[in-house]
């Protein structure tokens, strides 16, 4: 085991840390007295000397962080947008060539860290329609699948060195202050919010706080490695996400979004994302005893709608 409560401290390497995750994930960790690390892409005013890496250039210099324990692997370019040639480059560039990039530098260090986890994203499925899904499951087709295939197979050489590796397969993360939700929030407030298509597609999420816990639960569980899928234990449908959406905003949501002006509008993202169907379960997780604190949608928009900051 890595590290149990009132042991020793890691000194965990973070990509990613000002995203939606990231900027979450870093002051937790700080707080209960890790050190982090933030591999950025330039220097920060504040520090003299640092990891630094360019991924689009092929750069990475880790030598100023020293023996690490642990890394965290977040960043990647936001699919959230219309996927032009140049926008699928640069997704795919920014999770498999930045992930092969910081996996050679892990396995080229004097001292390998003892975990490496890598985000990776329940897109590895496809569009399944109702079938129940879990990390034994086959890949699906589609753009999305192949940048997660290809993303996680960029940290093999280090699982080929020994390091446990952990490809956390993210649903759709929930927290008012980004992603999804974030973008849903204000026509939803203003009673515009409804359905996508028929609504039947089912969305696989998690819980911003559920997340972190379970970050920091595969961190101490040797048990895990490999494909571990970072959802809920009750993926719902659109129709119910937007209808339970409403309820905790108190508002209407009688609209319906065509199908094809969803896809008029976002192209090929949205067939992939918005518009399919993804029923995946935690079945790793359950195996190795996670509880989640808010398994249930409402529970989980509920908690963290009320505890969002003003501004």
């Amino acid at each position: 085991m890595l590290f149990t409560a009132g042991s020793s401290k890691l000194k965990i390497l973070l990509t990613g840390a000002s995203g939606l995750v990231g900027s979450a994930l870093a002051p937790l960790l700080a707080r209960e007295g890790h050190q982090v690390i933030k591999l950025r892409r330039r220097p920060h005013p504040a520090e003299s000397v640092e990891p630094l890496w360019d991924p689009d250039a092929g750069r990475i210099e880790l030598t100023s962080a020293g023996p690490l324990d642990a890394v965290i692997h977040l960043a990647g370019e936001n699919i959230a947008q219309r996927w032009t040639a140049a926008a699928k480059t640069r997704i795919h560039n920014s999770r498999v060539e930045a992930t092969n990039l910081l996996t050679q530098a892990l396995v080229r260090a004097p001292q390998l860290p003892k975990i490496f986890i890598s985000a990776s994203a329940t897109g590895y499925y496809g569009n399944r329609a109702e079938e129940l899904l879990d990390e034994q499951s086959a890949p699906g087709t589609g753009f999305l699948t192949e940048v997660c295939r290809g993303w996680e197979t960029a940290t093999k050489a280090a699982t080929g060195h020994g390091v446990r590796v952990v490809n956390l397969r993210l649903g759709i993360v929930l927290s008012p202050k980004g992603g999804a939700l974030g973008k849903m929030l204000p026509p939803f407030r203003f009673g515009l919010g409804g359905r996508l298509g028929n609504g039947h597609q089912y969305w696989s999420w998690i819980a911003m706080d559920d997340l972190l816990s379970v970050i920091r639960h595969v961190l101490v569980n040797d048990a895990l490695s490999g494909p571990v899928n970072a959802v809920s234990p009750n993926p719902v449908t659109n129709e119910e996400f937007t209808r339970t959406l409403g309820a905790v905003l108190g508002r209407p949501t009688f609209l319906t979004v065509p199908h094809l002006a969803v896809k008029l509008a976002f192209g090929e993202m949205a067939e992939e994302t918005m518009l399919a169907s993804c029923r995946v379960r935690p079945a790793r997780l359950e195996k190795t005893g996670f509880a989640f604190q808010f398994p249930k949608l409402e529970g989980a928009l509920r908690h963290h709608l009320s505890t969002q900051q003003p501004g």
